[in-house]
């Protein structure tokens, strides 16, 4: 199955602790939507939602992942399905022009007043640049207001995945 990321799973390294069979397939844009910070998560911080605008001149850059159907429920649980965001079916263009199904978490539970912790916008910008986005896409989440998480272990907690094993200090 082809799961269409544009927020914090656009990182690889996030989204294989998450779900272990998660295979880049693609990179791509969503048509018609636009890249929000305004998804309520659990911890009451804002996380991304691709909101549809209708609008020709707005698109969501993302990446397709094929995942194996036995790992849906892994996804599932991780972004809160039922519990703020829900499924739907798109069609994504990729980068070499072709079309692709696939399915993607969008919002139901919004706050456009809140703004996002600084290691949710770190996963986003981190798996922008591994997938090469443009410069000006990069840019308009860096502009994005973000605010210090109140829970310094959570914090670290999510930013650890990305920090080398700590084999120098063994050696």
């Amino acid at each position: 199955m082809l799961y269409f990321a544009y927020g914090s799973n656009l990182s690889t390294v996030r989204l294989t602790q998450r779900v272990p069979s998660s295979r880049l397939v693609a990179s791509g844009r969503l048509g018609r939507h636009r890249l929000v910070f305004h998804k309520i998560g659990r911890d009451g911080s804002a996380k991304c939602d691709a909101w549809y605008t209708g609008r020709r001149q707005d698109y969501t850059l993302g990446a397709v992942y094929r995942i194996d159907p036995c790992h849906r429920h892994l996804l599932d649980a991780a972004e809160g399905l039922g519990n703020g965001y829900e499924i739907r079916n798109i069609g994504i263009v990729t980068d070499s022009g072709s079309l692709m199904d696939a399915f993607l978490y969008t919002a139901t539970a919004i706050d456009r007043k809140r703004k996002p912790c600084h290691w949710y916008k770190e996963h986003v910008l981190r798996g922008m640049r591994e997938h090469g986005f443009p410069d000006q896409y990069l840019a308009m989440v860096e502009a994005v207001e973000a605010t210090v998480d109140a829970d310094s272990a959570r914090t670290a907690k999510e930013l650890r995945m990305y920090t080398l094993p700590d084999i120098i200090d063994k050696a």
